[in-house]
C-alpha cells in the first residue's frame, strides 16, 4: 500500500514539476530571440544562454517576480545597436523595460502593445525610426512612456489618450509632425508632457491645459500657433513655449497679444473620466522594486485535481518537497536583480570589495564619499548632527546614474577636456540634459574635512546667474568625483567673440553684462545663507549662455574642493588671457577687486566682440572712443548712451590700482542708473 501511495504521488506531482520548466522554456525562447535582435554579435549579452534560468540572476539585466516570470529587463547604456524584436510580446508579465541610452535602430514593434502589465517603458536616446504604434494606447497600466531623442516620425497617435495611468510622456527631440492630439487631455494622471524639438503645428489644446495633475509642459522649438490657454499660467516656470512664433496670448511675459487673425476662440474643455478615488502615482517612477502585479489568470494558474487524491498522494512526500523547494526558492530570490537598486553587477562588486580593503589606507575624501552598495558617511571627523550630512545626502547620485547619463562616458558625449577635468553631456533618467564634470582624485584637496566643507558650499550656491550643482557622485572604484550641472545649450561666451558665426545683438550684450554683474555680486555679498566668496578664475570661458541667452557663471566655488597646485595652474591660464589683476603679481593675494578686474575685461570683450584685447581697447574705453571700441559687426545698431556708460564702467573696473576700482555693489548701482536712463 505504501508503495502504491508513493507511486501515485509521483504521478500526481508530475504536472506540478513539469509546468514551470515548460513556462520557463517559453520565456527563455523569447529572451533568446530578443537577444539575437538586440545584440546580434553577442558582444554584451553573453550571459543570456538557451540552457540558463532567467530567474536565477545569471541573465544580466533580467529580474523575475514572485511567480518566476520575467518582470523587468534593465539594459540601459549597454552599447546595444540592434533592434527590438517582436518576441518581446512573449514576456506577458513584463512590468519594466529599460533600453535607453543605447543605439537601437528600426521601428518600435507593434507587438509591444501586448505587454499589458508594463508600467515603465524607456526607449529614449536611441536611433529608433518609424512611427509610434497606435496599439500602444492599449497598454492601460503604462505610467512612464519615454521615447525622446530618437528619429520617430509621423503624427502623435490620438490613441495615447487612453493611457489613463500615464504620469510621464516624453517625446522631445524627434521628428514628429501634425497637431497635438486633444485626446492627450484625457490623461488625468499626467504630470509631465514634453513635446519640444519636433515639427508639430497647430494650437495647444485647452484639454491639455486643464489636466489636474500637470506640472510640466514643454513645447519649445515647434511650429505651434494660435491662442495659448490661460490655464497654463498656473504652471509658472513649468510651461516652456519658446521658438513658436505663431503662439499668442495674455499673461505670458514673452508672448505677443492675439489679433483677429489668431485662433483665439478655442473652447474651454474639462477633463472627463476623473476618478476621485484613484491613487496618484509618484512622479517619474523608477520601478525601484520588482512588481509582481501580473494577472492571476495569466501568471498563477494552478491545476485542479480531486481533493482526496491530492491529499492521499502528496501527504507522504509533502514535507520533503516543501523544505527543498523553499530553500531553492529563497536562493533564487536572493540572486534577483532589482531595477533601479544600488546593487551592481558581479564585476562591480569585485571592484568595490577591492576598494574596501584600501578604505582605511586612503586619506582621500573620495574614499569617504564613494558609492558602493550604500553611501559611506561623508566624513568621520564631522559631528553626527552636522548639517553637512543632510545637505550632501539630498544631492548624492549613484554612479549608475552618471554612467547611464553619459552612455558610460562615451567620447561622443565629451564637451571639453581641461588640465584637471573632463566635461560630458548627459541625459538623466527624467530626460533632462545636464553637463557632468569629472574630476580626478589627485586634483582634489587631500584634507577630507576641507573637501567636504567645500562641496557643501558649492552645493549651497543658488542664483539665477550661476551654474548650480544638481548633484554629485564620488566613485571609489573610478577614483573620480562627478559634479552634475544644468546644461547651457548655447555654449560659453567665447563662442560669440572674434567674429564667429554666433552673433549677439546689442540688447542681448547689455543683458549678459547685467547678469554677470548680479552673479558676481551674489558671490561677494555676506549674508546668513553663505559667507562672501571670490571666484578667482573669471573669464569668457566661464560664462555659459542658456537657452534664453541668460549668462550663467560656472565653476563658482570650485576652488574650494581643488588642490592648490591645480588652482595655481588655472591662474596661469587666466593671467595669459589678461583676466588676472596686476596686483596679484606683487602680492600673490586675491580680493573682491580681483574679480571686479576680470569683470571689467569681460565687459570690454563683449563691447568689442574680441577675446584678445590690446592696450588700445582700454584706452578707447577711457576716452569713450566708441568707434575704435564697439564691435563693427553691430553695424551701428547700438545705444551710444549705453555704450559710453559701459565703456566708462569697464575702464573703472580695470584700473591698475585696486583701490580705484568700484565694488560690485557700486557696479550694480551704476548699471541700474544706466538702465533707468538717469
Amino acid at each position: 500500500m505504501l508503495h502504491f501511495l508513493l507511486t501515485l504521488s509521483l504521478i500526481l506531482l508530475f504536472p506540478f514539476s513539469s509546468f514551470q520548466p515548460i513556462a520557463a522554456n517559453t520565456e527563455v525562447r523569447a529572451l533568446m530571440d530578443i537577444k539575437a535582435a538586440l545584440d546580434p554579435e553577442n558582444n554584451f549579452l553573453k550571459t543570456w544562454t538557451s540552457d540558463g534560468d532567467p530567474c536565477s540572476g545569471s541573465f544580466e539585466g533580467v529580474a523575475c517576480n514572485d511567480h518566476r516570470k520575467v518582470a523587468n529587463i534593465s539594459l540601459q547604456g549597454k552599447g546595444l545597436s540592434g533592434r527590438l524584436s517582436p518576441a518581446i510580446a512573449g514576456l506577458k508579465c513584463l512590468s519594466g523595460l529599460y533600453l535607453h541610452y543605447n543605439s537601437l535602430t528600426g521601428e518600435i514593434p507593434s507587438e509591444i502593445a501586448n505587454l499589458t502589465e508594463l508600467t515603465d517603458l524607456y526607449l529614449n536616446v536611441n536611433n529608433l525610426s518609424g512611427s509610434i504604434p497606435l496599439d500602444v494606447g492599449n497598454m492601460g497600466n503604462l505610467q512612464v512612456l519615454q521615447l525622446c531623442c530618437n528619429q520617430l516620425k509621423a503624427n502623435i497617435p490620438a490613441e495615447l489618450g487612453s493611457l489613463k495611468k500615464l504620469s510621464v510622456l516624453a517625446l522631445q527631440y524627434n521628428q514628429l509632425i501634425g497637431t497635438v492630439p486633444p485626446s492627450l487631455g484625457n490623461l488625468i494622471m499626467l504630470k509631465r508632457l514634453d513635446l519640444s524639438y519636433n515639427h508639430l503645428s497647430g494650437p495647444i489644446p485647452t484639454s491639455i491645459a486643464v489636466i489636474p495633475e500637470l506640472q510640466i509642459l514643454d513645447v519649445r522649438n515647434n511650429s505651434l500657433s494660435g491662442f495659448v490657454p490661460a490655464e497654463l499660467k498656473r504652471l509658472n516656470g513649468g510651461f516652456s513655449y519658446g521658438n513658436n512664433s505663431g503662439l499668442c496670448g495674455k499673461g505670458f511675459s514673452t508672448l505677443r497679444d492675439c489679433s483677429a487673425f489668431d485662433d483665439a476662440d478655442i473652447p474651454t474643455l474639462k477633463p472627463f473620466g476623473l476618478d476621485t478615488n484613484h491613487t496618484t502615482p509618484k512622479f517619474l517612477p523608477e520601478s525601484e522594486t520588482l512588481q509582481a502585479n501580473c494577472s492571476h489568470y495569466n501568471c498563477s494558474k494552478s491545476s485542479r485535481f480531486p481533493a482526496i487524491l491530492i491529499v492521499v498522494g502528496v501527504l507522504v512526500v509533502a514535507v520533503t518537497l516543501v523544505a527543498a523547494g523553499s530553500v531553492a526558492f529563497i536562493r533564487c530570490r536572493r540572486q534577483k536583480q532589482k531595477i533601479g537598486s544600488s546593487i551592481e553587477t558581479a564585476d562591480g562588486r569585485f571592484i568595490i570589495d577591492q576598494a574596501n580593503d584600501l578604505y582605511y589606507k586612503s586619506s582621500s575624501p573620495l574614499g569617504r564619499l564613494a558609492y558602493s552598495v550604500e553611501w559611506d558617511p561623508p566624513a568621520d571627523g564631522l559631528s553626527s548632527d552636522d548639517s553637512s550630512q543632510e545637505v550632501l545626502q539630498r544631492f548624492r547620485l549613484h554612479l549608475e546614474d552618471v554612467e547611464s547619463a553619459t552612455q558610460y562616458f562615451s567620447d561622443a558625449n565629451v564637451l571639453g577636456r581641461g588640465n584637471f577635468s573632463t566635461v560630458y553631456r548627459g541625459v538623466l533618467r527624467d530626460g533632462s540634459v545636464v553637463a557632468i564634470k569629472s574630476i580626478n582624485v589627485t586634483s582634489c584637496k587631500s584634507e577630507e574635512e576641507e573637501f567636504v566643507k567645500g562641496l557643501k558650499l558649492l552645493i549651497s550656491l543658488r542664483h539665477e546667474n550661476l551654474v548650480s550643482v544638481r548633484g554629485f557622485c564620488c566613485s571609489r572604484g573610478r577614483g573620480e568625483c562627478f559634479l552634475v550641472f544644468d546644461f547651457a545649450s548655447n555654449g560659453n561666451l567665447s563662442r560669440y567673440l572674434d567674429g564667429s558665426d554666433c552673433f549677439l545683438d546689442w540688447p542681448t550684450r547689455v543683458s549678459i553684462i547685467n547678469g554677470i554683474a548680479k552673479g558676481i555680486q551674489y558671490l561677494h555679498e555676506d549674508n546668513a545663507s553663505k559667507p562672501p566668496l571670490l571666484h578667482q578664475n573669471m573669464s569668457a570661458d566661464k560664462i555659459l549662455i542658456d537657452e534664453k541667452f541668460n549668462p550663467l557663471i560656472s565653476d563658482s566655488g570650485l576652488r574650494k574642493i581643488l588642490a592648490d597646485d591645480i588652482i595655481f595652474s588655472a591662474l596661469k591660464v587666466s593671467a595669459a588671457m589678461g583676466y588676472l589683476a596686476p596686483e596679484y603679481v606683487t602680492t600673490g593675494r586675491f580680493t573682491d577687486k580681483s574679480d571686479v578686474y576680470a569683470f571689467g575685461v569681460i565687459v570690454l570683450q563683449i563691447l568689442s566682440g574680441k577675446q584678445k584685447l590690446t592696450n588700445s581697447a582700454r584706452s578707447a574705453a577711457e576716452s569713450c572712443d566708441l568707434k575704435d571700441l564697439i564691435d563693427p559687426n553691430l553695424s551701428g545698431k547700438f545705444s551710444i548712451f549705453e555704450a559710453a556708460k559701459l565703456a566708462k564702467l569697464a575702464a573703472a573696473c580695470t584700473h591698475e590700482l585696486s583701490s580705484e576700482r568700484p565694488t560690485m555693489e557700486m557696479v550694480i548701482q551704476e548699471l541700474n542708473k544706466r538702465s533707468s536712463g538717469t
